[in-house]
């Protein structure tokens, strides 16, 4: 791993919201420190699984219909804008989580996957819906 690479990981692991990454085919390519506090899986748990981990079953269709319109058409609705969601811990608590994404592109431009960084909203949404 070059400096420049070597920093860009450490970075990553050190900013207090989850950062997601996957490939075309949904799998997880990265997982930082806040991931793993936040979902519950280690790195070594995520990395090559599908993005299903983390994503409550009853979402998961709606979840792929839009992952796969987003690559095959290079845009995203909800791109950059934070989006209220839900998703599952391992332990098998569902979360309320504030997500943005964006597509992660090559050199030349083609969709090469997705990224996505989350923060835990449980306790605020809990609060704001009276049931804190």
């Amino acid at each position: 791993m070059n400096d420049q690479s070597s920093l860009d990981a450490r970075i990553l692991d050190a900013v207090a919201d989850a950062l997601i990454s996957a490939d075309r085919s949904g799998t997880i390519t990265r997982w930082n420190r806040a991931s793993s506090t936040l979902f519950g899986y280690s790195a070594e748990e995520a990395l090559g699984q599908s993005l299903d981990l983390i994503i409550p079953e009853h979402l998961r269709a709606a979840h792929w219909k839009g992952f796969d319109a987003a690559l095959a058409s290079g845009t995203m609705k909800l791109a950059g804008r934070p989006t209220l969601t839900r998703a599952q811990h391992k332990d098998g608590r569902k979360l309320y989580i504030e997500m943005t994404f964006a597509l992660v592109r090559d050199e030349g431009g083609a969709v090469l996957g997705s990224v996505a960084m989350a923060r835990d909203v449980t306790e605020r949404v809990m609060r704001e819906r009276g049931k804190a």
